[in-house]
């Protein structure tokens, strides 16, 4: 059904197996840095639009490899399609960000809550497909997910937030309602990720965005046990190959053994982690992915180079206490930011090549 895969460096990366260098891609990298991406979300006339549309969407995903010679591409969309499935009125006003016509604030609006009809995001498995073809075995396709925390914040919280106040009174004052909500946003991220697999994915990530807000004790409970009922949920393999798992949470320094616990087959590091610390911290368990600021892409050519060759540096040199380099994958600490210089980025990608090749000596 699709091209055999001809660059399969990240998926080495994520299993820990040896590459001849350091793989990159970056989070939102088809986005609104780029002037071809805002070119075709002027054509499909809103977010959503262009999210919803198969041919938009592959052509958006595609847009970077274009540009840069990236070693993965991830789906575009975004992690409120399940909770939009779920009845909740989703809506992106331009400059504003998501918003939900109907938040989850009360019992009576918990307990209407259950995993949706996944024929509601058959676009989003469309996409994956088209652009598995499209990709034509070019490089491996991420698939993605909020997760169960995360997507209830926005849930609750009806959009954005600064504080986190709604979500986190309903968490202290009505626990059941919240452990309610994770349950049913767990058991329909899982289910919603195998189907994205079925459909194409060759490995999927898990975006905890928000588990960092979460106080010590809290972010076990409320976060952590519910991204847990999501992994032993996901297929490990399709089609007789093995598809990679990703758990990315935004702020997660300090529990960095425990979701390595989790057993995913990566964890993502956001850049307040250093990265050579946290090898030591979660030995030879997974795989490491990050975690350069996205500002540093906003420095000169030169710095960015440095700063490359700084991270890299950071996670031990090839060959010393029988490191290769293997089981790093290069990205950043979050997302790209839509002000992002195009250049800058191509400087990025290249130097992740460069350097890591001659790190590892690799002709």
């Amino acid at each position: 059904m699709f091209a055999p895969l001809q660059n399969d460096t990240f998926l080495r990366a994520c299993l820990r197996q040896p590459t001849p260098y350091t793989p990159v891609w970056l989070m939102r990298q088809a986005g609104r840095y780029l002037p071809e991406y805002r070119a075709t979300r002027a054509r499909a006339g809103s977010f959503m639009g262009l999210a919803t549309n198969t041919d938009y969407a592959t052509e958006v995903t595609l847009q970077p490899l274009e540009r840069y010679a990236l070693d993965a591409a991830i789906l575009f969309s975004d992690i409120l399609t399940v909770p939009d499935a779920m009845g909740l009125g989703l809506s992106f006003a331009l400059g504003e960000g998501p918003k939900f016509a109907h938040p989850v604030r009360d019992e009576a609006a918990v307990e209407r809550l259950q995993v949706p009809d996944m024929a509601q995001l058959r676009y989003v498995f469309d996409a994956v497909t088209s652009i598995r073809r499209a990709l034509n075995g070019r490089v491996p396709l991420i698939g993605f997910a909020g997760s169960p925390w995360t997507l209830a914040c926005y849930m609750v919280e009806g959009g954005g937030s600064s504080d986190y106040r709604l979500v986190k009174t309903l968490l202290y004052s009505r626990p059941d309602l919240m452990h309610r909500i994770l349950a049913v946003n767990a058991d329909a991220v899982a289910l919603y990720l195998n189907l994205q697999i079925e459909a194409g994915a060759q490995a999927v990530m898990l975006f905890d965005s928000w588990g960092g807000v979460l106080a010590d004790g809290a972010f076990q409970q409320f976060s952590l046990a519910y991204s847990q009922r999501v992994l032993r949920q996901l297929k490990k393999e399709h089609g007789g190959v093995r598809i990679p798992h990703l758990l990315f949470t935004k702020g997660g320094g300090l529990w960095l053994e425990e979701m390595a616990a989790l057993q995913p087959d990566v964890l993502g590091l956001d850049w307040t982690v250093n990265l050579g610390q946290a090898r030591q911290r979660v030995g030879d368990r997974v795989a490491l992915q990050g975690n350069l600021d996205p500002n540093v892409l906003f420095a000169s050519p030169a710095q960015i180079r440095a700063e490359v060759a700084r991270l890299l540096h950071s996670w031990g040199p090839p060959g010393e206490a029988g490191n290769t380099g293997n089981g790093h994958i290069f990205n950043l600490g979050h997302g790209i930011s839509q002000h992002t210089p195009p250049d800058h980025v191509g400087v990025l990608v290249e130097a992740v090549h460069e350097l890591s090749t001659q790190a590892r000596g690799t002709p």
